[in-house]
């Protein structure tokens, strides 16, 4: 993919964490959620490039805009899926709390995995973790492979999971190895590639998240060589039905190729409010500092960008 197109999605998440950020604590997650994907909409007008919107907002009677199926760009250009969460983490947004990011992923024409938007069972690592690990393995043996790899001992493995009643097993076994836990109120694709940034201090993320989600994370993990695997978990009847409409099994396990395919991938995030991957949206006395990262699959490079935005100067 060509570099200036990765800036350009970059700059594409500036403008939906800017579009959102005021809305920090002020506990309105409907309108913070809708600046940032008012913001995102109209950005994507101005890049050239054919893009379709494989996991967004909902379907088209859900969303008015950056819906499954939507067509973006100037339609001048690569063909390309994108995914997209212009607001992750809106009720950590609302409520005031850490880990809200604005994120987009894209690739070729196929090459992202057409989730439903419902669960997927997951596990992310790191490169040096990638190939050591397997979701249908117990905790205790992914955590031991997983320190091994690490040269750490499972004492000082530390795993992210989200807060959930659903995860009060999972979290006691991993207490019981005697492994550290962050436990998250939301953010499982910032959670999902902590593991691959060297001083993120998370080591693995599991339990069970956003099928969609995983999807970007996947994309990110590509390009850094980290690794997730996940399983379809269906959490209502209609869910499961468009995973089978949509040729997906809820037996197989999802490697982060099925998930985000080829060596020629974007991920594109800005943050929101801090957490473990990027430091929030500031207001400053000339208009907003935000910091962001943008990787590509082809090169392996990992750029993080400081942007101060002069509100004064804008046309």
């Amino acid at each position: 993919m060509d570099r200036n197109l990765a800036l350009e999605f970059v700059r594409i998440t500036e403008a939906a964490a800017i579009a959102c950020g005021p809305w920090m604590g002020k506990g309105d997650k409907i309108k913070a959620d809708q600046a940032a994907v008012d913001a995102m909409r109209k950005r994507f007008n101005n890049v050239d490039f054919k893009g379709t919107v494989v996991i967004g907002e909902g379907e088209k009677d859900e969303a008015p805009m950056l819906y499954v199926g939507e067509k973006l760009g100037t339609g001048q250009g690569p063909e390309m899926d994108i995914a997209i969460d212009p607001l992750e983490c809106t009720s950590n947004l609302a409520n005031g709390k850490p880990n809200a990011i604005s994120v987009l992923a894209a690739g070729p024409k196929g090459s992202l995995l057409d989730a439903p938007g419902s669960y997927m069972d997951q596990l992310a690592v790191g490169p040096k973790c990638a190939g050591k690990i397997n979701i249908k393995d117990p905790i205790k043996k992914n955590l031991k492979n997983v320190a091994k790899a690490l040269g750490k001992d499972v004492e000082d493995v530390t795993v992210a999971i989200l807060e959930r009643p659903r995860h009060d097993d999972m979290i006691k076994q991993i207490r019981e190895c005697g492994s550290r836990v962050r436990l998250i109120d939301n953010g499982t694709v910032s959670a999902g590639i902590a593991p691959a940034m060297p001083d993120s201090g998370i080591d693995v993320m599991m339990g069970i998240g956003g099928a969609p989600e995983g999807v970007i994370t996947a994309a990110a993990l590509r390009c850094i060589g980290g690794e997730i695997q996940g399983i379809l978990k269906p959490h209502k009847s209609e869910f499961e039905q468009q995973a089978k409409d949509r040729g997906l099994s809820l037996d197989k396990v999802y490697s982060t190729n099925d998930l985000a395919k080829g060596d020629n991938l974007v991920f594109a995030a800005t943050g929101i409010s801090d957490g473990p991957l990027l430091k929030g949206v500031v207001f400053t006395n000339y208009g907003f500092l935000t910091h962001s990262l943008v990787m590509r699959s082809k090169s392996g490079t990992v750029r993080y960008l400081e942007a101060h935005h002069h509100e004064s100067l804008k046309k």
